[in-house]
């Protein structure tokens, strides 16, 4: 544990050296052809002749850099038909939605970090656990996102889509930022450049904390770092990245809405004491690429040291007063990488590009359990085991350009993924270790046609294809409940998804642009590890399907007008059978965003955001829903000189008073588990509507110096 802390401190000790250099211009040639598809792609506008779906979409850095942040994750709301909520500590990883999806913590959302994966596999909370609370937004070169599984080059996880962010390669000035805001939110950031040559040197560290209107204080306490070498470009050059982070913090979970109704706790009251946790996350990754006329290829590799402490008691009372708590602990180290090479075959075989890739990926996961705790203290192991796990993919993609209004992407893609379960402690899980094993083949097609001149240049888009995600390897190997030792039964390590997608693209006028997709996508099973029980919830097959509409205007320099609107529904297959009900809970039937970036250069620049949530069912009969609502959060800026600004956020403009989360679940109080109501205190819960506030309004000023 000394040597990572050492590592730490070496990483901010560097951040800060390099922050004390000015900037340098960056020297050395370019590869033209490369810069030109980065500028273009870049501009979300003009992606006619690039895009292989109608989903398909990047968000530029002036978009994130306007966006008003209550938390880093919030990035990922500017990928159309997103959304991002809390319903716990800041320290935990985010609450996601997408295309009739709850995704919980990101088990159907590939995330990739600088090429470094965001998901965890068999993670002590929930399976493709994805925190973010280590991006640092201002230096967000770009996001790349994909909708569905229609691309070759997306694994595990990538059900509903994926998203590549990638950082800035140089600084042309360092900077620091100060944030102050309510709540005791404080915020330092520190960023520099220097470059020598075609080398560029980026160093960055952060720290902050806030307690939040909770009536338990949140304390968060944050560290974050980063230190990158880099040459050339993305597409001709190599980078090396050594990243860090570490947080801890008390939480606020969800509550029982009647809890806050009658005034036995306060609107942003707490059941449990001292829930929270603490984390860290160190990495060390490099990339490599050369791009010709001929070809491309790329290379990759990353290692990740990874550790969460996470104390929780959703359910509140159930089994006596001193309170349901319990304790997540995942420890790993994560290494992996990739290969990737592109034949540009020419005109002679119609412009066709043929990729193919080799992504590599193993999880040494040193103990992940579940606890029984009071305080923080661990009372009762209820399982602790060590997983080894691998996996390995293969794809395959050809793209054809067959006549001037016709192209298409044909692709395959093989996974593998290998699992070893050892039981380390628990009285009823000493059998539930062993070997588990999965395939799958997934084939792609995409089919482009246009662009066509009608109302404007118009492209139509038609896709097909197989994914899918994996499954916690816990569950995979089961024999027996660990809670109790009742006989269980194991499920599949990988789930399978089929989806299909129709799609156009079109530009009325020079300053619109407006996508369309209509999608449907079958799951084999809504298979969920539960991490409050160390168990898999089986659940049936599902479908969903749903259509999007995206808009991207700039009616003037500096000016970004950009609107979404998704609707879908989620079903199960066949009904439930505890209630009949075919609804999947959670899933937001409705969601819709508009967002304005002003910055033309001058004195004053800003951004504006509200979204609308949806009223979704809660269980699976849809009899209980919950309630719909929209927000907005504001920031806006001022230039004192062309070297300092003056930042405001405005969070919850409105001051909404709606809930970040809403479930349906079983949980006591104190007071019911001292009445015996309903049979709290001895291991019943009463069902109800368990709620997480959003956050009040709050002010954050903020002051950047450049150098």
């Amino acid at each position: 544990m000394r040597k990572k802390y050492f590592l730490s401190y070496c990483l901010a000790a560097l951040s800060g050296s390099v922050l004390a250099a000015e900037a340098l211009p960056m020297q050395g040639a370019r590869d033209e052809k490369a810069l030109t598809a980065v500028e273009v792609r870049a501009r979300v506008e003009d992606m006619s002749g690039i895009a292989a779906a109608g989903s398909e979409g990047v968000v530029s850095k002036e978009r994130v850099e306007a966006l008003p942040l209550l938390r880093p994750a919030e990035v990922l709301e500017l990928v159309p038909g997103m959304i991002v909520t809390q319903h716990s500590g800041d320290g935990k990883a985010n609450q996601y939605f997408l295309r009739g999806f709850n995704l919980d913590h990101g088990s159907d959302f590939a995330t990739t970090v600088m090429g470094m994966p965001a998901n965890m596999v068999s993670h002590a909370h929930g399976q493709g656990y994805m925190d973010l609370n280590f991006l640092m937004p201002e230096l967000i070169s770009s996001i790349n996102y994909r909708k569905g599984v229609y691309a070759a080059a997306d694994g595990d996880f990538s059900t509903t889509g994926s998203a590549r962010i990638d950082y800035l390669r140089r600084l042309d000035h360092s900077f620091v930022d100060l944030s102050l805001g309510k709540n005791n939110f404080r915020r330092l950031l520190a960023a520099g450049g220097h470059s020598i040559g075609d080398l560029n040197l980026v160093g960055a560290f952060e720290t902050g904390g806030y307690d939040g209107p909770w009536t338990q204080e949140q304390n968060l306490e944050k560290y974050n770092g980063l230190l990158r070498l880099t040459s050339g470009t993305a597409n001709n050059g190599f980078s090396l990245t050594g990243m860090f982070y570490r947080a801890d913090w008390t939480a606020t979970e969800h509550v029982p809405e009647r809890a806050i109704q009658s005034g036995e706790i306060g609107r942003y009251g707490y059941l449990s004491a001292n829930d929270g946790g603490k984390t860290h996350r160190y990495s060390l990754s490099a990339d490599w690429a050369r791009t010709s006329e001929r070809g491309a290829s790329k290379a990759s590799l990353y290692v990740i040291d990874y550790a969460l402490n996470l104390f929780s008691a959703p359910s509140g009372y159930i089994n006596g007063l001193q309170g349901d708590q319990h304790e997540q602990a995942d420890e790993r180290t994560i290494w992996g990488g990739q290969l990737g090479q592109r034949w540009f075959l020419g005109p002679d075989w119609r412009d066709t590009e043929i990729s193919a890739g080799l992504q590599f990926r193993q999880d040494r996961i040193h103990a992940v359990g579940l606890h029984n705790t009071e305080n923080r203290r661990r009372t009762q192991t209820v399982r602790e085991d060590r997983i080894r796990q691998s996996s390995l993919g293969l794809s395959l993609e050809a793209r054809t350009q067959w006549l001037d209004w016709l192209r298409s992407t044909i692709g395959l893609r093989r996974d593998e993924i290998r699992a070893d379960v050892s039981p380390l402690a628990g009285q009823f899980n000493q059998d539930n270790g062993g070997h588990a094993a999965a395939g799958q083949t997934s084939p792609k097609l995409g089919i482009v046609l246009g662009p066509f001149k009608l109302l404007g240049p118009t492209e139509f888009y038609a896709n097909w294809g197989n994914g899918f995600h994996s499954n916690d390897a816990r569950g995979a190997t089961a024999r027996s409940n660990p809670q109790d030792g009742s006989a269980a039964e194991a499920v599949p390590l990988i789930v399978k998804a089929r989806g299909s997608e129709v799609g156009m693209r079109i530009t009325p006028v020079k300053s619109w642009h407006s996508s369309l997709a209509l999608w449907q996508m079958d799951l084999a099973s809504e298979l969920v590890f539960v991490g409050d029980e160390g168990v898999t919830e089986p659940k049936g097959g599902s479908r969903r399907h749903g259509v999007e509409w995206t808009n991207y205007i700039t009616p003037a320099d500096g000016w970004i007008i950009d609107a979404d609107i998704a609707w879908s529904q989620a079903r199960f297959k066949t009904p439930e059978a505890s209630n009949g009900g075919r609804h999947v809970p959670n899933a937001i039937p409705l969601t819709a965003s508009l967002g304005l970036t002003a910055d033309d250069g001058g004195r004053f620049f800003g951004g504006l955001r509200l979204r609308y949530l949806g009223a979704y069912a809660l269980e699976e009969t849809g009899e209980h829903k919950s309630t719909a609502f929209w927000m907005a959060n504001l920031k806006a800026g001022y230039r004192v000189t062309p070297k300092l600004q003056l930042m405001l956020d405005v969070l919850n403009l409105f001051d909404r008073k709606a809930h970040d989360i809403e479930y349906w679940g079983g949980a006591c109080t104190r007071s019911e588990a001292v009445a015996g109501t309903g049979g709290c205190g001895s291991g019943t819960g009463i069902d109800g509507r368990l709620v997480h506030p959003l956050e009040p309004r709050s002010f954050r000023i903020g002051l950047r110096a450049s150098f």
